[in-house]
């Protein structure tokens, strides 16, 4: 990418591990598994035809088979859905913002169903960065705030409060937000 924010660069430059060795401290994946320490940096966007799953208040938020999968080196993968495959009458726009040094600057969105809020349940890009244009306008749901499911399987939320990283079972670490070592 060219043409970055300094805040972008600054951001960019702090890594220590880009999926190039595991640390001593990851868990070494079993057959059918993956080691979020050898996912890249820069994070890799992947297609993925799985049942993706979004239920808040025994309403469905969102159901695809086409969502991309983010794959950045010591998270769970973010799903990113299609706002087609999206139930958008449940969103409304949230306060704030943020920043990602890969992707850009992220917008929030609250999942409300009837007198049932999960404020900032949701995040999307509405302007990524040029890598990361494929997930433009895509949402991303916490699985900490809504319940997510991966071919069924109830997904369990990444540590930390911050990050939306989707845990199943094939996904091994450990993972940003599970102690300061992660934070590579």
């Amino acid at each position: 990418m060219t043409d970055l924010p300094s805040w972008a660069k600054s951001g960019q430059s702090q890594w220590e591990y880009y999926g190039q060795k595991r640390p001593k401290f990851a868990h070494k994946p079993k057959e059918g598994q993956e080691s979020v320490w050898d996912y890249p940096r820069p994070p890799k966007i992947v297609t993925d035809s799985r049942e993706v799953l979004v239920i808040f208040a025994d309403k469905i938020i969102a159901r695809s088979t086409k969502a991309f999968r983010i794959l950045e080196t010591a998270s769970p993968p973010t799903f990113y859905i299609p706002p087609t495959d999206i139930n958008s009458k449940y969103l409304s726009k949230a306060k704030g913002e943020s920043k990602c040094e890969w992707k850009g600057e992220a917008i929030y969105w609250d999942v409300i169903v009837e007198d049932k809020k999960a404020p900032r349940a949701a995040w999307s890009y509405p302007k990524p960065f040029s890598d990361y244009y494929k997930i433009k306008s895509h949402i991303a749901f916490y699985p900490s705030k809504v319940h997510c499911y991966v071919n069924g399987e109830h997904v369990k939320p990444q540590p930390g409060g911050f990050y939306g990283g989707w845990i199943t079972k094939e996904i091994v670490g450990p993972v940003k937000g599970e102690s300061e070592e992660t934070y590579l």
